[in-house]
């Protein structure tokens, strides 16, 4: 997009030009994570990204600048995020627990685990269960970058510097048509919050005064969504 050896003025133009994607995809993103989260902090992580796709952009891919550095913008941002992991060891191990329930659960009965059923197998009441799903939304930014196929590929390729091999765009194909299933197979409310939240970019206030439930509420979905998702991708 410019020259490694362009100007500071160059640069410095480009990321202004830029500047309301970063932000808006920051912005996106600190809906739904913990007020700890600093905005800036993502936007400069975003800057990063933004830095790194005017880079490595190749428009023989296919894809337009905008569509490939929002990739690498988000991508950029999540890295951050992992890099600085808040949630406790209990989050992570009660969400294992919950996904190995779902998945006992749905490999016995061949439908979708309901709440009460998760809450029974864990021995825990259906408040408490309801909690463990906020206390996750609130801890984890959940991304579908972080679903992988048993073998580890991930649907990530067009954030790859270089050009993938035949054997990864086979793999990102696969993943890319394992994750839309999986998506189309959870319960009918789950799979409105993932389109609206991934495809139409609403926040989870937003989504609430769709669907006419408390933001909170929008939160579990959302978490329980992943967890499930995981639990139909990944091997036991």
């Amino acid at each position: 997009m410019y020259s490694k050896n362009s100007p500071l003025q160059e640069q410095d133009a480009f990321l202004q030009q830029h500047a309301p994607m970063v932000k808006r995809i920051a912005y996106h993103l600190a809906a739904r994570l913990p007020s700890s989260v600093m905005v800036d902090d993502l936007i400069q992580a975003g800057m990063i990204g933004l830095l790194d796709a005017a880079k490595n952009y190749d428009v023989s891919q296919g894809a337009s600048f905008e569509t490939y550095a929002s990739i690498r913008i988000r991508g950029s941002m999540l890295d951050e995020l992992r890099r600085n992991d808040w949630a406790p060891k209990s989050v992570h191990r009660k969400n294992r627990d919950i996904m190995d329930a779902v998945r006992e659960i749905e490999n016995h009965t061949g439908k979708d685990a309901k709440d009460e059923e998760i809450a029974s197998h864990l021995g825990i009441s259906l408040d408490e269960y309801y909690k463990i799903l906020q206390d996750s939304s609130t801890s984890k930014i959940f991304s579908l970058d972080d679903l992988e196929l048993d073998d580890g590929a991930v649907a990530s390729s067009i954030t790859n510097s270089s050009s993938p091999t035949p054997l990864e765009n086979l793999q990102s194909d696969d993943l890319k048509r394992v994750l839309a299933e999986a998506i189309d197979s959870l319960p009918e409310r789950e799979k409105l919050v993932i389109v609206l939240y991934y495809n139409t970019e609403l926040n989870l206030r937003e989504i609430g005064a769709v669907l006419d439930v408390s933001e909170s509420r929008i939160s579990q979905l959302m978490s329980q969504a992943m967890i499930r998702l995981k639990a139909r991708m990944t091997r036991p």
